[in-house]
């Protein structure tokens, strides 16, 4: 049997752009693709669009509703942990918002089976990738300067460190014990990142091109940056047993 794959899709106010995305995840016909929504009790009714989505769509679509919108990553541990029990062998992380590309969701499957990786990043960074082409001089920069600022407190050895489009082997969400990670934001893909590296697991990276949302507007918060910015001490400095 194909190995059954999940897209874990966390959503807020994304009415417009989800139906699009599972378009573009039905047109890859891999098989035994699955689609998990997480909303957010969105107000503008993603979450009704969802419902719609699970009898009207191509390939298999779940919805879970959440009442408190409580972070990204909150968001992501509830999606990752409902498709492990649900029995997927892969989880792929990826936003609503159409900045991650569906096409390369092929070769980071393909990572995945044909190396030792335990999670594949899909990278701004590497050799053929890049971020949004029209993102402001200053954005670019600051991106940069979060990838520097994590590596070199973490020492990950990756180049996209706050990547937030992901293909991860179940058995690696189980080894780093998805449920317990308390981090949100960007903060949440470094310290999942960090509990892969700590375990002596390995991380690949396959170029993407990044792209700017089209519809909505971004959940970036002033207290996600400063998470962000305090986690990778919190990290190097935390005794785990």
């Amino acid at each position: 049997m194909e190995l059954k794959t999940t897209v874990v899709v966390p959503t807020y106010n994304e009415r417009e752009n989800l139906p699009k995305l599972v378009e573009l995840l039905t047109a890859l016909k891999i098989p035994n693709l699955h689609v998990l929504v997480v909303d957010d009790n969105s107000p503008d009714g993603t979450g009704e669009v969802a419902d719609k989505l699970t009898t009207e769509a191509e390939i298999p679509v779940g919805v879970v509703h959440r009442t408190v919108k409580d972070g990204l990553g909150r968001a992501y541990v509830t999606g990752m942990t409902r498709a492990l029990d649900e029995g997927a062998d892969i989880v792929i992380q990826m936003d609503a918002d159409l900045s991650h590309p569906s096409e390369a969701i092929p070769r980071m499957l393909e990572k995945l089976r044909t190396t030792d990786a335990a999670v594949v990043l899909g990278s701004r960074y590497v050799p053929g990738g890049a971020t949004a082409s029209d993102w402001p001089w200053h954005r670019k920069a600051l991106s940069a300067w979060a990838n520097f600022y994590v590596n070199a407190i973490l020492r990950l050895h990756v180049k996209d460190a706050t990547a937030g489009f992901k293909a991860w082997h179940a058995e690696t969400l189980r080894a780093i014990d998805v449920g317990s990670v308390q981090s949100n934001g960007y903060a949440f893909q470094v310290e999942m990142n960090y509990r892969v590296v700590k375990r002596g697991l390995a991380i690949a990276e396959v170029p993407i091109h990044f792209e700017e949302r089209s519809e909505g507007v971004s959940k970036m918060s002033l207290s996600v940056q400063i998470e962000s910015a305090l986690v990778p001490w919190k990290l190097r400095f935390t005794r785990r047993p």
